[in-house]
């Protein structure tokens, strides 16, 4: 018997009306609370791993930006299995050098930068201003998502 896949990539959440609408009323404001209170555990070392969780998560806390779920399907001896993976990361030893040389500094440039687009264009760079927001975790530690 011969094995086939099909790939799926899910993605669950709401449009672009609500995540802008979201944003504009909530996002905003919470994401910078957020951000501020991850900064400021990132920088006492103790709470850095906690720190980094909420940058991870900043594009849900923004965007309400949905965790994409990447799942394929293997037809296995005449059955369909679904079955779920991620992107491989790049090891620990280069996140952790990217983030004390680079990551930290470079995230907040990135975030001013998200939040002075929305801000400039009075919302008309809200597109750019999520796909920067949705990037923040890879700048910050190279997470692959």
């Amino acid at each position: 018997m011969t094995n086939s896949s099909v790939s799926i990539q899910q993605e669950k959440g709401p449009g672009l009306l609500i995540r802008a609408l979201y944003f504009i009323f909530v996002g905003l404001w919470l994401g910078g609370v957020w951000t501020t209170i991850a900064w400021i555990l990132v920088v006492s070392i103790i709470g850095l791993p906690i720190g980094l969780l909420m940058l991870n998560r900043l594009p849900q806390i923004m965007t309400l930006k949905p965790v994409r779920e990447n799942r394929y399907l293997v037809q296995k001896d005449g059955q369909w299995v679904m079955r779920s993976y991620t992107r491989e990361q790049p090891s620990f030893l280069a996140r952790a050098l990217y983030f004390i040389f680079i990551g930290w500094w470079f995230s907040a440039l990135w975030l001013l930068a998200a939040w002075a687009i929305s801000g400039i264009t009075l919302g008309l760079g809200l597109p750019i201003a999520f796909w920067m927001f949705d990037r923040v975790p890879a700048i910050t530690t190279l997470s692959s998502y």
